[in-house]
């Protein structure tokens, strides 16, 4: 095994099992926002991945996995790359490898399910259908193992017999896996029947490997409280949990569980956050729900048709219409070429000045900040003392400021981590429109703002001609305006950009 395969650890974890239609990209950062050691994605068909293109999704900072229908298989994220686990349902040692490649560098281990009794898996010779089939098990796995930099782990359900069930392991143990998952029950049993405990046991004593004990959800873990007592039952050295996860994820909080509104709420801020599909967000609110679907609030759910409308059941409108005028901004700019090289160029939006401008600290003296050049600026002007208007994002917390000065407004339009940088920010991209010094430590860089002011009509010493032009957006005459103000523009095309956030 390699060095990179080694870097997810199977020793002392609560796991999220892989979930048809719930282990998707909201699910899985609520896990781990809730204390979940390692996410496991659902299961992944190796013939319609194999079809997929990796593509970058620069608006919500994810990787997409692509099919040619444009469907999305597989969203991940930097927030959880060092803890999911792909699971792939696979029949075939060569499109598992191909598969793997595909998504390794994004992934933190790739996983064989081996476990799934449905006929949507065994009818492709998948799932448990492959637990009868020890021969192709060990080509599989054996090929992952030589080809791939990741771990490689496989989930099974145990065998008719504890004698069939553990030479099964020993086989697969020398493939080289890293660790294997063992669902107490058998290929033909349910959730309504006990697991089989003893069966899990034997597995733990028969391989050196780390064993990941599953299938307790119904009986034995009903709390956080229970992981540990399943785990201790089983002798595994991590605990995989499921349907009480799905029911509510908040399960692996050391603290104890939230209340069902909370988590909910919790997972539709992910679904929003994510564009996760809306059937989908449906899906996974309904199972946490369970019973209360007769409810007012699961009615509402039940009727529901769009994300927007989910959001409404759940008094989370202005959510989502926060995050959706985010997306619309960022898409904006990342069209507009605002973040690359055209990011120099003053912007309207509205009757408000803007540039992509960060505050960093560092870059300027201690006692000379862009607020104190800006106000003896306007000192100078015989001005008003620039007035700042603050808001905060109840996205990411983040904040933003807008300063007035000489009756015009000026604002970058990238957030900030405090109320304080906000201003200064602000307070920078007035002075670059202006062409004045920002109290930088290393000499005075002309800022790009302010040197393309001539050439965009940024003269602010002309009153009868103040105008701004950038990406075809001109201001109108100003003349009637105090002096050195930029001119006001009728144009309402935000172009705001925001670093995409990892949750």
């Amino acid at each position: 095994m390699t060095q990179a395969a080694q870097r997810l650890c199977f020793h002392g974890k609560m796991a999220l099992a892989p979930m048809v239609r719930v282990g998707t990209l909201p699910m899985r950062l609520l896990a781990l926002d809730y204390g979940a050691d390692i996410v496991y994605c659902e299961e992944l068909i190796d013939i319609k991945m194999a079809q997929c293109q990796r593509v970058k999704n620069e608006v919500l900072d994810t990787v997409d996995f692509v099919a040619p229908d444009e469907r999305v298989m597989f969203r991940t994220c930097q927030r959880e790359k060092d803890f999911v686990v792909f699971q792939m349902g696979t029949a075939d040692p060569e499109r598992a490898l191909a598969v793997a490649r595909l998504v390794e560098n994004d992934v933190a281990a790739i996983d064989v399910n081996m476990g799934c009794p449905k006929e949507y898996s065994t009818k492709g010779g998948m799932g448990a259908a492959l637990l009868s089939d020890p021969d192709k098990i060990e080509a599989i796995l054996s090929a992952l193992v030589k080809g791939v930099s990741k771990p490689v782990t496989c989930k099974i359900r145990i065998l008719p017999s504890l004698e069939e069930t553990v030479q099964l392991v020993k086989r697969i143990e020398k493939t080289g896996v890293s660790a294997i998952a063992v669902h107490g029950r058998k290929k033909e049993e349910r959730p309504q029947h006990p697991v089989h405990c003893d069966f899990i046991q034997a597995v733990v004593d028969a391989v050196s490997i780390p064993v990941l004990a599953s299938g307790g959800s119904l009986d034995l873990v009903k709390s956080y409280g229970d992981i540990e007592a399943f785990r201790e039952s089983t002798r595994a050295s991590s605990v995989m949990l499921a349907r009480a996860a799905m029911w509510n994820p908040s399960i692996f909080r050391p603290q104890g569980m939230l209340s069902l509104e909370e988590v909910m709420e919790a997972y539709i801020h992910h679904a929003v956050r994510y564009e996760n599909h809306v059937s989908n967000t449906k899906y996974c609110l309904c199972q946490m729900l369970r019973e209360k679907m007769e409810s007012p609030l699961g009615k509402q759910l039940h009727a529901a048709q769009t994300t927007a409308e989910i959001c409404e059941a759940f008094d989370m409108e202005d959510f989502y219409n926060e995050t959706q005028a985010w997306m619309k901004a960022r898409k904006e700019v990342l069209s507009s070429g605002l973040n690359g090289q055209d990011a120099d160029f003053p912007v309207l939006d509205g009757d408000v000045i803007t540039l992509p401008v960060k505050f960093i600290r560092r870059e300027y003296r201690p006692q000379i900040t862009p607020k104190v050049c800006l106000l003896e600026w306007s000192r100078r002007e015989r001005l008003d003392q620039p007035v700042y208007d603050t808001t905060q994002r109840p996205l990411d917390r983040a904040f933003q400021s807008t300063v007035t000065v000489g009756g015009k407004k000026y604002r970058s339009t990238m957030w900030e981590k405090s109320k304080k940088f906000a201003e200064q920010a602000a307070a920078v991209v007035c002075l670059r429109v202006l062409g004045e010094p920002e109290g930088r430590s290393e000499g005075e860089a002309i800022a790009p703002g302010s040197k393309r002011k001539r050439e965009v009509g940024l003269d602010h010493g002309d009153r009868d001609s103040d105008q701004i032009t950038a990406n075809g957006l001109c201001g109108v005459s100003d003349s009637g305006s105090q002096k050195r103000r930029p001119s006001k523009s009728q144009s309402d095309s935000p172009k705001e950009v925001r670093p995409g956030c990892t949750t």
